[in-house]
């Protein structure tokens, strides 16, 4: 195949990755539609733009922001995104604001084949989701598309505002708001005993395998019940007490698992907002969760059970985050991990009365009134 391949591509393809990446984001740059730079002073009603039907985080934020924006009766319609993909704008309306659920770097990609006049006469706003206390320079393409950035936690939001200034908002996903519809499940169908207490970990591998650190989690399960952690042999094969589901879930099939959850377990090393630990906290399911990063938006000590950490330079081997100077991120303490396990595991009278407290203070952090004050400060009515 490679010997039908023309001269330019062939040689294309000998450049370095990461060579071919920041060309491609080039040449798309150079193509996509900009946003005016100065937007209408008024919009009526939201289009959301993005991954909308793609299992990622970044598809699950717009699927929530279309939700809540069709709760307050602002939806208009969503128009799908994807790299190398075009979609037709010609049926949304000309008044509506357009938020482009996007991160920076993929916002010239996702629009280079878009129309030219998909941006024009609109305000664009583009919800953001980063995980490490410093954001590439790189960010600012962002300000060529979009008029504002709403940062998905305050933790994010300083980070993007050093390389956007004067652009960035805080606005927490309005999970609340946006309601929830958890399918009926049992615990048959994933293979779970009955009387067993469940402790759940989710994680997207593309989103940083070391940032999500499942193994800490399975280190921290070990530890907490030594009685059956002596028969896991590996983290992934052979463990009577562990069971792995591979693949990408519908939003359905996860929601239903949540629902046969006891706790919810997160050991991640940073985290922009963490969708899983909130979506727990929202139905009354205690959650076990590194206490730094972009869950304390809607998290304490007094409704999760935080985890303590110690800060370290970034280190990921997938180099999803590159070379960023100066970016720590946690290293969870696996012990204290196990420890607050094991207390949650032994008591469910514990486990309940978390799982309430920690639902009243996700509801009241995640209830869309920062998303209310946004789109009235964006001109954004029905």
């Amino acid at each position: 195949m490679a010997d039908r391949l023309s001269l330019p591509h062939r040689l294309w393809r000998q450049l370095p990755a990461a060579a071919r990446r920041a060309g491609l984001r080039a040449g798309a740059g150079c193509i996509a539609p900009r946003c005016d730079p100065d937007p209408p002073a008024a919009s009526h009603g939201v289009i959301i733009g993005g991954e909308v039907f793609k299992a990622t985080g970044l598809g699950e934020a717009a699927r929530i922001f279309a939700a809540a924006c069709g709760a307050l009766g602002l939806a208009r319609g969503m128009y799908p995104m994807a790299v190398g993909g075009r979609a037709d704008a010609g049926a949304l309306p000309r008044a509506a604001a357009l938020l482009l659920t996007v991160n920076a770097p993929s916002l010239p990609l996702m629009l280079a084949r878009a129309p030219a006049d998909l941006l024009r006469g609109r305000r664009v706003v583009a919800p953001m989701a980063w995980e490490l206390p410093v954001a590439p320079r790189a960010w600012r393409v962002a300000e060529r598309y979009a008029h504002e950035i709403w940062a998905c936690s305050d933790f994010a939001a300083r980070a993007l505002e050093r390389v956007m200034p004067g652009r960035v908002r805080v606005v927490p996903y309005p999970l609340a708001l946006a309601g929830d519809v958890s399918p009926a499940m049992t615990r048959a169908a994933f293979g779970l005993a009955p009387d067993a207490v469940v402790v759940t970990v989710m994680l997207g591998l593309g989103s940083s395998f070391t940032r999500k650190n499942p193994l800490g989690a399975i280190a921290a399960f070990k530890a907490a019940f030594p009685a059956e952690a002596a028969r896991i042999e590996a983290a992934v094969a052979g463990a009577a007490n562990i069971r792995i589901f591979a693949g990408a879930w519908p939003a359905e099939k996860v929601a239903g698992l949540l629902g046969l959850t006891d706790v919810v377990l997160s050991l991640h090393r940073s985290e922009g907002f963490g969708l899983v630990p909130a979506q727990a906290m929202l139905r009354g399911i205690p959650v076990v969760a590194t206490g730094w990063s972009g869950n304390m938006q809607y998290m304490d000590a007094e409704s999760a059970a935080l985890v303590g950490f110690r800060l370290v330079p970034v280190a990921d081997p997938s180099r999803v985050y590159g070379s960023i100077p100066g970016a720590v991120w946690a290293e969870p303490d696996v012990d204290h991990a196990a420890a607050q396990l094991r207390l949650l595991g032994d008591d469910a009278s514990l486990r309940a009365a978390l799982g309430a407290k920690g639902q009243a203070k996700a509801k009241a952090a995640l209830d869309g009134r920062q998303l209310l004050a946004a789109l009235a400060a964006n001109g954004i009515t029905a």
